[in-house]
């Protein structure tokens, strides 16, 4: 997904969240916020069966550089993996998919997600904007398909 360019809020200090959150220092978000934050990030990934991560803060010069990285360093199966890269400071966000999950969260639907934001960003919701593109990527990338689910209602299998 390219680059894009947000009227983002003030500048953040750089913040990283899986779902978990660690104590917030010096930074964008009160207790309240990543409270939302880590509720929106494990509702993401549980009901889609992505790994959603996000990542606040200066993304240098090389924005797409440095948020693939970022995917790359964040452990587990990055196939699976969406980060959210953002960088109040610089006006940018960036997306980054893994394989797996850019065919259920093509760029089309990641353009979407950071369109939601903008417009929450404009208002200095640093958080909400967070979240509702978090819900905005859940609700585009749906739930995973298990092999249960191909088998028609009311039909016997023998095993």
């Amino acid at each position: 997904m390219s680059t894009q360019h947000l009227d983002a809020g003030p500048s953040a200090s750089q913040d990283t969240i899986n779902t978990a959150v660690a104590e917030p220092g010096p930074g964008p978000f009160s207790y309240s916020d990543l409270a939302r934050l880590d509720e929106a990030l494990t509702m993401s990934s549980r009901e889609t069966g992505l790994r959603f991560t996000l990542y606040v803060g200066d993304l240098g010069s090389d924005t797409r550089g440095t948020a693939e990285g970022l995917h790359a360093r964040a452990g587990g199966d990055t196939s699976i993996g969406v980060l959210v890269a953002l960088s109040p400071g610089q006006r940018v966000v960036e997306i980054v998919t893994g394989s797996a999950a850019a065919r259920r969260l093509p760029d089309r639907a990641c353009a979407l997600a950071v369109l939601a934001m903008t417009n929450r960003l404009g208002s200095g919701d640093l958080t909400g904007a967070i979240v509702n593109g978090l819900r905005q990527m859940s609700d585009a990338a749906g739930h995973p398909h298990h092999r249960e689910d191909n088998v028609p209602r009311g039909i016997a299998t023998s095993h």
